[in-house]
């Protein structure tokens, strides 16, 4: 579990309650017709913005939020000077029969044991990375957009709640219930946007980042490798894509 998005959720929410707790009743926040505008009116219009696959690839990913299973770039570093090592004792073919758990370090384990040329190497390598990219832009455009998408819809349901009240100005007891009533759906949205979707956008930003650069890390390291490169060498250039602090040992 990624304690760090789960701690911010809590602490966000808590923090919120308490505040609400603290200068008066939590009851008076609760609006369902205010919810229902918000969160219903967010999910319709992302469903009208994006392909439904793209909508319930975007939640599926929700996950990957909480999870704090990854690979750390440190490792991949030693992985790779491992192959370089293997590659240099019993030669390129052995590659082919390494059993990795990377699709894409497979990928290029196997192109690199069947001798295709580096150019063809890096297109194919490339194309993967950029496909990556391109879907996990994707997911993470949808809850951009929802973030976008709920204090749009808290405004709207503020104005329903003010035409609402305007109906009602003969009696003067009833405004200003009323009016409190109706700024509670921006304060949904802007809890949503702030709290829910932005962060959601922002934690799979930084796993496709991270995955990424485990990508880059293996697509160098296969070049190394392919030019027959000293596993000393393979090392020192794949560590110069993390922080000194974060590098492990030579071996």
């Amino acid at each position: 579990m990624d304690f760090a998005s789960i701690i911010g959720l809590f602490a966000g929410c808590a923090l919120i309650i308490a505040s609400i707790l603290i200068g008066g009743d939590l009851g008076v926040f609760i609006n369902l017709p205010g919810i229902m505008i918000v969160i219903g009116g967010s999910l319709a219009a992302t469903a009208l913005t994006f392909a439904f696959s793209d909508v319930k690839a975007a939640f599926r990913a929700v996950i990957k939020v909480f999870s704090s299973e990854k690979e750390e770039a440190s490792d991949v570093i030693l992985n790779m000077v491992e192959l370089c090592k293997l590659s240099r004792k019993k030669g390129l073919l052995q590659l082919g029969k390494v059993e990795v758990s990377s699709l894409f370090l497979k990928k290029a384990l196997s192109l690199v044991a069947d001798g295709a040329e580096e150019d063809i190497i890096k297109d194919a390598l490339n194309n993967e990375i950029n496909a990556l990219k391109k879907r996990h832009y994707a997911v993470q455009d949808v809850f951009k957009k929802m973030a976008l998408y709920s204090p749009a819809f808290g405004m709207i349901g503020t104005l329903i709640g003010l035409v609402q009240m305007l109906q009602t100005l003969d009696d003067p007891q009833s405004v200003g219930p009323s009016m409190a009533v109706a700024l509670i759906t921006t304060l949904y949205g802007s809890i949503m946007a702030s709290l829910i979707f932005g962060p959601i956008a922002g934690k799979l930003s930084a796993r496709t980042n991270e995955e990424v650069l485990n990508m880059e890390i293996m697509f160098e390291g296969a070049a190394a490798i392919l030019s027959n490169n000293n596993p000393m060498f393979v090392f020192e250039k794949l560590s110069s894509h993390i922080p000194h602090n974060l590098r492990q040992e030579f071996k």
